[in-house]
């Protein structure tokens, strides 16, 4: 299959583009933009497909949950849009074998970085809104958000919050955050941030914000730690 033939990806959205410009700007990684302009172009159909999401996210559980309050609601919609659930949408649909990256990033996990999944399918949700309005991002979120909406908004606890659950629980107090290594272009930023907890081996992780980076560390403390798949296990 030719990289820039985006066939398949269209038949599992179930929408043939008619802008095929829009959906190749949302799938280009900045790895491979070779300037400043293919960043900006992802970056802004992200910022539109992260609003996109969030507005059919919100609907969704406003008509699925009238009982529900807004303080039921809200974790569930952080839930439901954060970096790793849009990431496994992204897998869902394969739309990692459709990213056009350089080969160093390719080589280097690329496809399967929560970030860059996440950012792409946002994009894509961008993409599907400017070419065709709402009912086309509302038809790939009823695809995989929909369905699968009571799992993933169970998991309305991000790894962060988890964790300092756990370590409150353990009565070993708050834990602690230190960026070890920022670097990266503004553009295109890349924070590793250890996570301390007392009595315990730090544990670190990686993201395009420092925010991002903490949620990577906490969760992998938590997977060492056999606490995290416990709780996604067992809500």
């Amino acid at each position: 299959m030719s990289k820039h033939n985006f066939a398949a990806l269209e038949k599992k959205f179930g929408h043939k583009f008619s802008d095929p410009t829009l959906l190749k700007r949302a799938l280009t990684h900045s790895s491979l933009s070779g300037g400043d302009s293919s960043v900006r172009d992802l970056e802004r159909l992200e910022f539109l497909g992260d609003r996109v999401l969030g507005l059919l996210t919100a609907e969704e559980l406003w008509r699925k949950y009238p009982h529900f309050n807004e303080g039921d609601l809200a974790p569930r919609l952080n839930a439901l849009v954060r970096k790793e659930t849009c990431a496994k949408a992204a897998l869902f649909f394969g739309v990692d074998k459709f990213i056009l990256m350089s080969e160093w990033e390719d080589s280097a996990g690329g496809r399967r970085k929560t970030a860059i999944l996440g950012d792409v399918m946002e994009a894509l949700l961008g993409a599907l809104y400017v070419d065709a309005g709402l009912e086309a991002a509302r038809k790939v979120f009823d695809l995989f958000w929909t369905e699968n909406i009571e799992d993933l908004s169970r998991l309305h606890k991000d790894p962060k919050t988890a964790l300092q659950e756990w370590s409150q629980h353990k009565k070993l107090g708050t834990p602690s955050y230190n960026v070890l290594d920022a670097e990266g272009p503004a553009h295109a930023p890349a924070f590793t941030i250890e996570v301390r907890i007392k009595g315990a081996k730090p544990a670190t992780g990686e993201g395009r914000s420092k925010r991002e980076a903490q949620m990577a560390a906490a969760r992998a403390f938590l997977e060492r730690e056999g606490v995290w798949n416990e709780k996604r296990k067992s809500k």
